[in-house]
Protein backbone atom coordinates (compact mmCIF):
# COMPACT_ATOMS: atom_id res chain seq x y z
CA UNK A 1 0.00 0.00 0.00
CA UNK A 2 1.20 3.11 -0.86
CA UNK A 3 -1.24 5.27 0.43
CA UNK A 4 0.44 8.62 3.09
CA UNK A 5 3.79 7.75 1.26
CA UNK A 6 5.19 11.34 -0.34
CA UNK A 7 8.32 11.18 -2.48
CA UNK A 8 10.44 13.82 -3.75
CA UNK A 9 11.69 13.29 -7.19
CA UNK A 10 14.71 15.66 -8.43
CA UNK A 11 14.67 16.34 -11.80
CA UNK A 12 11.23 15.43 -12.35
CA UNK A 13 9.81 17.79 -14.68
CA UNK A 14 11.06 16.01 -18.09
CA UNK A 15 12.70 13.00 -19.40
CA UNK A 16 13.14 10.19 -17.16
CA UNK A 17 12.27 12.28 -14.07
CA UNK A 18 8.90 12.89 -15.38
CA UNK A 19 8.36 8.94 -16.22
CA UNK A 20 9.62 8.49 -12.60
CA UNK A 21 6.77 10.93 -11.35
CA UNK A 22 3.79 9.32 -14.12
CA UNK A 23 4.39 6.03 -12.28
CA UNK A 24 4.76 7.14 -8.60
CA UNK A 25 0.98 9.20 -9.42
CA UNK A 26 -0.05 5.99 -10.93
CA UNK A 27 1.19 4.03 -7.87
CA UNK A 28 -0.97 6.51 -5.70
CA UNK A 29 2.12 8.36 -3.53
CA UNK A 30 2.12 11.78 -3.43
CA UNK A 31 5.11 13.40 -5.55
CA UNK A 32 7.21 16.57 -4.83
CA UNK A 33 9.24 17.90 -7.78
CA UNK A 34 12.46 19.28 -7.36
CA UNK A 35 13.57 20.84 -10.70
CA UNK A 36 14.47 24.34 -12.29
CA UNK A 37 11.43 23.88 -14.80
CA UNK A 38 7.70 23.43 -13.71
CA UNK A 39 6.31 20.07 -14.76
CA UNK A 40 4.00 19.54 -17.97
CA UNK A 41 1.27 17.94 -16.13
CA UNK A 42 -0.69 18.46 -13.29
CA UNK A 43 -2.80 16.24 -11.02
CA UNK A 44 -3.93 16.52 -7.45
CA UNK A 45 -1.59 14.76 -5.62
CA UNK A 46 1.77 16.54 -7.92
CA UNK A 47 3.27 19.55 -6.40
CA UNK A 48 6.59 21.39 -8.10
CA UNK A 49 9.42 23.26 -6.14
CA UNK A 50 11.49 25.18 -8.91
CA UNK A 51 14.92 25.59 -7.77
CA UNK A 52 18.39 25.52 -9.27
CA UNK A 53 19.90 22.15 -8.10
CA UNK A 54 23.05 23.41 -8.67
CA UNK A 55 22.84 26.67 -5.78
CA UNK A 56 22.94 24.79 -2.56
CA UNK A 57 21.91 27.43 -0.32
CA UNK A 58 18.63 27.49 -2.48
CA UNK A 59 18.42 23.64 -2.41
CA UNK A 60 18.89 23.51 1.39
CA UNK A 61 15.89 26.15 2.12
CA UNK A 62 13.80 24.27 -0.28
CA UNK A 63 14.07 21.22 0.68
CA UNK A 64 13.76 22.18 4.36
CA UNK A 65 10.58 23.53 3.45
CA UNK A 66 9.23 20.46 1.92
CA UNK A 67 10.45 18.23 5.02
CA UNK A 68 8.56 20.55 7.21
CA UNK A 69 5.52 20.29 4.91
CA UNK A 70 5.71 16.66 4.46
CA UNK A 71 6.25 13.31 5.81
CA UNK A 72 8.36 11.97 3.30
CA UNK A 73 9.03 8.36 2.92
CA UNK A 74 10.38 8.28 -0.40
CA UNK A 75 13.72 10.63 -2.09
CA UNK A 76 14.30 9.66 -5.66
CA UNK A 77 17.50 11.24 -7.13
CA UNK A 78 16.95 11.43 -10.23
CA UNK A 79 18.61 14.54 -11.61
CA UNK A 80 21.73 14.59 -13.59
CA UNK A 81 23.66 16.16 -16.82
CA UNK A 82 26.67 14.81 -19.16
CA UNK A 83 29.01 17.53 -19.68
CA UNK A 84 30.92 15.45 -22.07
CA UNK A 85 34.62 16.05 -23.10
CA UNK A 86 38.19 14.23 -22.88
CA UNK A 87 40.54 14.67 -19.96
CA UNK A 88 42.37 17.41 -21.85
CA UNK A 89 38.88 19.66 -21.92
CA UNK A 90 37.30 18.56 -19.20
CA UNK A 91 37.70 21.32 -16.36
CA UNK A 92 37.77 21.66 -12.63
CA UNK A 93 34.59 23.29 -12.57
CA UNK A 94 33.15 20.99 -14.36
CA UNK A 95 34.16 18.40 -12.63
CA UNK A 96 32.91 20.45 -9.26
CA UNK A 97 29.36 21.22 -10.55
CA UNK A 98 28.25 17.53 -11.69
CA UNK A 99 29.79 16.60 -7.64
CA UNK A 100 27.93 18.98 -6.62
CA UNK A 101 24.62 18.09 -8.89
CA UNK A 102 25.31 14.12 -8.38
CA UNK A 103 26.82 13.86 -5.03
CA UNK A 104 26.34 16.75 -3.02
CA UNK A 105 22.56 17.40 -3.71
CA UNK A 106 21.91 13.78 -2.59
CA UNK A 107 23.56 14.28 0.36
CA UNK A 108 21.63 17.77 1.07
CA UNK A 109 18.39 16.15 0.82
CA UNK A 110 19.18 13.04 2.41
CA UNK A 111 19.95 15.48 5.67
CA UNK A 112 16.74 16.94 5.41
CA UNK A 113 14.12 14.02 5.02
CA UNK A 114 16.70 11.63 7.21
CA UNK A 115 14.75 12.64 10.69
CA UNK A 116 11.27 12.19 9.93
CA UNK A 117 12.45 8.78 7.89
CA UNK A 118 14.02 7.65 11.31
CA UNK A 119 11.53 8.67 13.48
CA UNK A 120 8.76 6.66 11.73
CA UNK A 121 11.57 3.91 11.26
CA UNK A 122 11.02 3.52 7.48
CA UNK A 123 12.33 5.01 4.27
CA UNK A 124 13.43 4.60 0.11
CA UNK A 125 16.36 5.95 -1.07
CA UNK A 126 16.68 5.76 -4.54
CA UNK A 127 20.12 7.32 -6.51
CA UNK A 128 20.65 7.50 -10.13
CA UNK A 129 23.55 6.18 -11.60
CA UNK A 130 24.42 5.09 -15.08
CA UNK A 131 25.99 2.62 -17.10
CA UNK A 132 28.93 4.99 -17.66
CA UNK A 133 30.01 4.31 -14.39
CA UNK A 134 31.69 1.56 -15.61
CA UNK A 135 33.85 3.42 -17.71
CA UNK A 136 33.19 5.31 -21.02
CA UNK A 137 35.23 8.00 -22.95
CA UNK A 138 35.02 11.51 -23.02
CA UNK A 139 32.97 11.08 -19.69
CA UNK A 140 35.85 12.30 -16.79
CA UNK A 141 32.97 14.39 -14.72
CA UNK A 142 30.34 12.23 -15.49
CA UNK A 143 31.66 8.66 -15.17
CA UNK A 144 33.81 9.37 -12.20
CA UNK A 145 30.72 11.56 -9.93
CA UNK A 146 28.13 8.73 -11.25
CA UNK A 147 30.54 6.07 -9.91
CA UNK A 148 30.42 8.14 -6.82
CA UNK A 149 26.57 7.74 -6.72
CA UNK A 150 27.06 4.03 -6.09
CA UNK A 151 29.89 3.95 -3.29
CA UNK A 152 27.13 6.74 -1.51
CA UNK A 153 24.26 4.14 -2.04
CA UNK A 154 26.46 1.37 -0.37
CA UNK A 155 27.53 3.32 2.39
CA UNK A 156 24.63 4.98 2.63
CA UNK A 157 22.54 1.52 2.87
CA UNK A 158 25.18 0.60 5.75
CA UNK A 159 24.13 3.12 7.67
CA UNK A 160 20.53 3.19 7.46
CA UNK A 161 19.71 -0.46 7.21
CA UNK A 162 19.05 -0.38 10.75
CA UNK A 163 16.34 2.40 10.63
CA UNK A 164 13.93 0.51 8.07
CA UNK A 165 15.44 2.78 5.54
CA UNK A 166 17.01 1.17 1.87
CA UNK A 167 19.14 2.99 -0.25
CA UNK A 168 19.85 1.20 -3.81
CA UNK A 169 20.92 3.08 -7.36
CA UNK A 170 19.02 3.08 -10.85
CA UNK A 171 22.09 2.39 -13.60
CA UNK A 172 20.73 3.42 -16.89
CA UNK A 173 22.43 2.11 -19.97
CA UNK A 174 21.46 4.38 -23.53
CA UNK A 175 17.79 6.01 -22.76
CA UNK A 176 16.88 7.57 -26.50
CA UNK A 177 13.66 9.42 -25.64
CA UNK A 178 15.42 12.04 -23.52
CA UNK A 179 16.97 15.24 -23.90
CA UNK A 180 19.84 14.15 -22.04
CA UNK A 181 20.88 11.62 -25.02
CA UNK A 182 19.72 13.59 -27.99
CA UNK A 183 22.33 16.43 -26.60
CA UNK A 184 24.70 13.99 -27.46
CA UNK A 185 23.22 12.13 -30.27
CA UNK A 186 20.69 14.21 -32.82
CA UNK A 187 17.86 12.79 -33.96
CA UNK A 188 19.04 10.96 -37.29
CA UNK A 189 22.66 10.93 -36.66
CA UNK A 190 23.58 7.59 -37.91
CA UNK A 191 24.72 6.71 -34.74
CA UNK A 192 22.02 5.98 -33.06
CA UNK A 193 21.43 3.01 -35.13
CA UNK A 194 25.36 2.13 -34.50
CA UNK A 195 24.76 2.11 -30.84
CA UNK A 196 21.36 0.02 -30.42
CA UNK A 197 22.97 -2.13 -32.65
CA UNK A 198 25.94 -2.70 -30.11
CA UNK A 199 23.46 -3.51 -27.02
CA UNK A 200 22.45 -7.00 -26.44
CA UNK A 201 18.94 -6.84 -26.87
CA UNK A 202 19.34 -4.50 -30.21
CA UNK A 203 17.29 -0.95 -28.97
CA UNK A 204 17.86 1.92 -26.86
CA UNK A 205 16.14 1.67 -23.66
CA UNK A 206 12.96 4.28 -23.03
CA UNK A 207 12.10 5.98 -19.40
CA UNK A 208 9.57 3.87 -18.31
CA UNK A 209 12.13 1.01 -18.55
CA UNK A 210 14.17 3.26 -15.81
CA UNK A 211 10.89 4.23 -13.75
CA UNK A 212 9.75 0.70 -13.90
CA UNK A 213 13.29 -0.31 -12.02
CA UNK A 214 12.58 2.84 -9.60
CA UNK A 215 9.45 1.39 -8.67
CA UNK A 216 10.72 -1.70 -7.81
CA UNK A 217 13.40 -0.20 -5.27
CA UNK A 218 10.79 2.41 -4.37
CA UNK A 219 8.35 -0.94 -3.33
CA UNK A 220 7.63 -0.76 0.62
CA UNK A 221 7.66 -4.59 0.31
CA UNK A 222 11.05 -4.42 -0.81
CA UNK A 223 12.64 -3.88 2.29
CA UNK A 224 14.91 -6.73 2.09
CA UNK A 225 17.07 -4.80 -1.22
CA UNK A 226 19.62 -2.57 -0.24
CA UNK A 227 22.52 -1.68 -1.22
CA UNK A 228 22.76 -2.28 -4.51
CA UNK A 229 22.49 -1.39 -8.49
CA UNK A 230 20.68 -2.78 -11.01
CA UNK A 231 21.76 -1.52 -14.31
CA UNK A 232 18.79 -0.63 -16.87
CA UNK A 233 20.87 -0.93 -19.66
CA UNK A 234 19.74 -4.20 -22.01
CA UNK A 235 22.93 -5.44 -21.18
CA UNK A 236 25.69 -3.45 -22.03
CA UNK A 237 27.15 -3.50 -18.42
CA UNK A 238 27.68 -7.34 -18.78
CA UNK A 239 30.05 -6.82 -22.17
CA UNK A 240 30.74 -9.04 -24.93
CA UNK A 241 33.39 -9.52 -27.50
CA UNK A 242 31.97 -10.82 -31.17
CA UNK A 243 35.01 -13.06 -32.72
Amino acid sequence: MTEGHVSVVTGGASGIGAAIVRHLLDGGYEVVVLDRQAPKVTHAKLHAVQVDLFDNAALTKAVADIAARFQVTHLVHNAGTIRPASIEDTTIEDLQALAQLHIGVALTLAQAVLPGMKTRRFGRIVLMSTRGALGLANRTAYGSTKAGVIGLARSWALELAPAGITVNAVAPGPIGDTDMFRGVIPPGDPREQTLAAAIPVKRLGRSDDVARAVMFFADPANGFVTGQTLYVCGGSSVGSIVI
